[in-house]
């Protein structure tokens, strides 16, 4: 289903959100998306929607970004290819980028010269007003180009528009949608979606076709989350059934767990064991952070096997 076709059944009264609930009313028609197998392979091949794989774990590159800086632009551009090329020998093959973070260039250099069909990349664009060092927003397309050049490729993975906030995003950015979908059509992005800051817009997401992938903020305790640990999965779990691919962030609440290995181990025990997510995305900064990420997880997967569950 195109956009604008939803467009014009949800003004039928076809697309509405129960009041008061968390799950919507209406769950957009389910997408053409590989069953994804258990596995207790922390860095398996895991389908997020038709045409994109990617592994389990990513490594996502913006750690407090803003103005084109992150955690890992700050600690200079060798160590951050040298980290990112770690993770990568690791088997961590999902990159997580975004123009806010200004990370393009760190993430291409450190591929370079790696099979294009080994890894997978995310951006997003940006469209809120500062952030950026520039005043105006332009066309997807023009910023599209510019972020194949950065990061020396042919196409994304996934484009997806950053930190929807609210529930209007779908009308707010209907132009930037069209864009997006026509880019897809081209083979320049393989998927597109949205990466969400609020409930009400993973609430959108779920009943808008459009959307092939989408962001979610969760933990098992609530940390730097967009509501109740129970509300934020029922919405996850209606995008999950549309058939949307759903990318987990915050695992490690932005850093509030990183004193305590136990918190850290509950969480990714949490959510390794949701339905409803197919990958996980963690700001790295340190290579022993991989590699205990990696462990966690694959302690959890086969706890998760050895329970049955899966």
């Amino acid at each position: 289903m195109k956009r604008r076709e939803f467009l014009e059944n949800a003004a039928l009264g076809a697309g509405v959100l129960a009041l008061g609930n968390a799950v919507p009313a209406f769950t957009a028609e389910k997408k053409n998306k590989p069953k994804k197998e258990f596995s207790t392979d922390p860095t398996a091949i895991i389908p997020l929607t038709e045409k994109v794989s990617c592994t389990r774990i990513g490594f996502g590159t913006g750690m407090r970004g803003y103005y084109r800086e992150s955690d890992l632009t700050k600690m200079g551009e060798k160590n951050a290819v040298e980290l990112l090329q770690f993770a990568y020998d690791q088997n961590v093959r999902l990159f997580d980028m975004a123009d806010l973070y200004g990370t393009h260039h760190y993430v291409s250099r450190a591929l370079k010269g790696k099979p294009r069909d080994s890894y997978a990349m995310i951006s997003k664009v940006w469209m809120h007003p500062g952030g950026l060092h520039e005043e105006t927003r332009p066309g997807v397309d023009v910023t599209l180009k510019r972020f194949l050049r950065e990061c020396n490729t042919d196409y994304l993975d996934i484009l997806q528009i950053h930190c929807m906030n609210d529930g209007e995003w779908s009308t707010r950015y209907a132009k930037q949608m069209d864009e997006m979908e026509k880019l897809k059509e081209e083979g320049l992005i393989l998927a597109h979606g949205v990466s969400c800051h609020a409930n009400s817009a993973l609430e959108t997401a779920a009943t808008t076709p459009w959307v092939d992938t989408a962001h979610v903020r969760i933990n098992h305790e609530g940390v730097k989350m967009d509501g109740s640990v129970d509300d934020v999965v029922k919405v996850a779990n209606a995008c999950h059934d549309s058939g949307i691919g759903m990318i987990a962030m915050k695992v490690i609440g932005e850093g509030a767990f990183a004193d305590s290995l136990e918190k850290r181990k509950k969480s990714i025990t949490f959510v390794s064991g949701l339905d409803c997510i197919d990958v996980m995305i963690v700001g790295f900064y340190k290579k022993e952070h991989v590699t205990e990420f990696i462990t966690n997880v694959r302690e959890s997967l086969e706890a998760m096997k050895a329970k049955n569950v899966g």
